[in-house]
Order: C-alpha cells, then structure tokens, then sequence
C-alpha cells in the first residue's frame, strides 16, 4: 500500500510546486490589456474633446515621447539589455497605450484612456450609441443596460472603483524584480488614489461640456482613500510574497507595506468600518520576511475579499472618520 501511495504523494508535490510557480507568475505586469483590442485615443477623443485637452497637458500623455529622451531611461535600459525602449513591452506596459501592428508591439500613445478604462475595441462603439437616440433621450432602463452591456465588454468605468484603483496600482507599483533590482528603476510611485487621482488628470468635465472639472464628492474621496489604500496593500504582499530574493525590489515594497499598515491601522480605528477592521486583521502581526512568503499571498487574498466588499457596500458615508487623512488640494498631483 505505501508503494501505491508514493506516485500519488509525488503527482501531490509535483502539483503543490506548480500552483506556487503559478502564483508567483500571476503577478501582473501593467493593465495587461490585449493590444489587439486597442482603438487609439483618437476613437476617444473625437466625443471628449475636453477630456482629451486635460490629457495633453499631463505627464501621462507625454510619458513615452520623454521618458526614452532622459538619463535615468537610457540608463535602465541598458542595464536590462533594451536596445530600443519604443518596442520592449516591458517599458511599454507602463509607459504607453501600445497597439499591434504588422506583428510588432507599437506605442500608439502615452499613457491614455485605454490604459485605464481598457481596450476599447468591444465597447467603445456601443458606450457611446445612447441606444441608438440622441444624446438624452434614453430612458433610464436603456441607459443602465447600455453601461452594464459597456462593462461586459471591457470597459472600466469610474464606477468600478476597485478595478480602476487595481489598474493604477498595477503601474504604480512596479511589478518586476528585475527591472528594479538589475535596471535600478523605482519599484514604484508616492502613490495614493486621491491626491493622483483629483489632481493634473482630473477630468470630471463631460457632462458639463468643458464648463466645469469639480473634485469628487467628499463621500467619494474617501471611498477612494480606503480603497486605494487595500488594492495598493493587496498588489504589494504579492510582489514581496513572490519576491525571488531579498533585494532593492523586495526591500522598498516591504517598506511600502509597513507605511500602509499604519494607514490602515488608522483608518479602521477612525471609522470602525467592518471590511477595514477584517483586512487590518490580516496584515497587522504580518512578518514580512521571504521565509514567510505563503502567508504574505494568504493576507493578499483577505485583502482582496475587504477590497471587493468595501467597493461594493459602502457610499463612503460609513467613512467619516477619515476626513482627516484626506489630502488637501494643495497636494493633489
């Protein structure tokens, strides 16, 4: 009978190993949109003239025409072996909307609207046929159906806060070892979701035609806080749970996230808010160590469950209490 058993205990271990293999692969690198599927800014800004004129102005919009004209980008790319950083998707995840083309990864722009609300080629068409009416005629019904159909294809609208605050954080924390502990490129950005995301590329201004841009509500502010707090938490115990070794890479991130339980610690103490309460739960005596990497990717799955919830419960009324850690305009971005 042992002998029976030891092929299955081997078929056991062969496929432990490879769901951990597979773990550690299934960090994203960037949005991960199908660049087949890209449409170009310019399907875009055809109806968001005004939108697109506050994107122009932006360092995302300008991000793939400069960022290869500077030192620090000739440097990094030389120590990771690019010749040519307009035609390496590692650099183009981050730095540009990229498109195929004649079998080539091609940059169509910076980083522009489908980088954040997704390839556009299944919904960008159908966002914008108002039910085949004119602008305002739609009734209610037709107008819910048209966005849910606009989800299911693809699009991230801002009313998906939890994707749209995963699809920043996906850039805005570096998510490849190499690129930080070989190349010397930052393992990530000063990032929180607010302050980046009510400053230079705010563009609240389509329904108002150009005439105004106003900040989010306070209600939304804070829901943007809280969120943006975990989906940066839930991406940066991956990357130290995947962590091949302890290097500049693994040591910023595992910085990152003590700065952010601190945050959280606060926040859940402010406002006693259940999904804030369970996610401080999981990372509060976290050590962050290599030898306690399985854990690490157990607290980034409760982390997840916390951020799904708080996105799909709470108005941000529940979230007074973090009025204080709110940044003021002065600092947004």
């Amino acid at each position: 009978m042992t002998q029976n058993l030891i092929p299955l205990l081997l078929v056991a271990m062969v496929a432990m190993g490879l769901g951990q293999e597979a773990e550690k692969a299934a960090l994203p690198t960037g949005p991960g949109f199908d660049p087949k599927a890209i449409v170009g800014a310019s399907e875009c800004t055809e109806c968001h003239t005004h939108s697109a004129a506050i994107w122009e102005k932006t360092v995302h919009h300008g991000t793939i025409t400069d960022m290869p004209r500077t030192e620090k980008g000739r440097e990094i790319a030389k120590k990771m072996g690019i010749r040519r950083i307009k035609s390496e998707s590692l650099c183009l995840d981050c730095h540009a909307t990229s498109h195929w083309e004649d079998d080539k990864l091609k940059p169509s722009s910076g980083v522009s609207c489908e980088s954040c609300h997704g390839a556009g080629m299944g919904w960008v068409k159908l966002h914008g046929e108002f039910s085949g009416k004119e602008e305002g005629q739609e009734t209610a019904d037709e107008i819910a159906r048209r966005w849910r159909a606009s989800e299911a294809a693809g699009m991230l609208r801002p009313t998906m806060i939890a994707d749209i605050a995963r699809n920043c954080v996906s850039c805005h924390v570096v998510p490849h070892e190499d690129l930080v502990n070989v190349g010397g490129h930052p393992a990530g950005s000063d990032f929180e979701l607010v302050a980046w995301s009510q400053g230079s590329i705010r563009h609240n201004n389509f329904y108002s035609k150009g005439k105004e841009n106003k900040v989010s509500t306070l209600e939304r502010q804070r829901l943007l806080y809280a969120v943006g707090l975990l989906a940066e938490m839930e991406l940066l115990l991956k990357a130290v749970g995947t962590a091949e070794k302890m290097g500049d890479y693994a040591r910023a991130n595992a910085r990152r996230v003590n700065a952010l339980r601190k945050n959280l610690a606060a926040a859940a103490k402010a406002t006693q808010q259940a999904d804030l309460i369970k996610a401080l739960e999981a990372v509060a005596t976290l050590k962050l160590s290599l030898k306690n990497q399985a854990a690490m990717l157990e607290a980034s799955k409760a982390i997840t469950v916390s951020l799904d919830s708080l996105a799909a419960t709470s108005n941000g009324e529940d979230l007074a209490g973090l009025d204080s850690m709110l940044p003021k305009a002065e600092d947004y971005k």
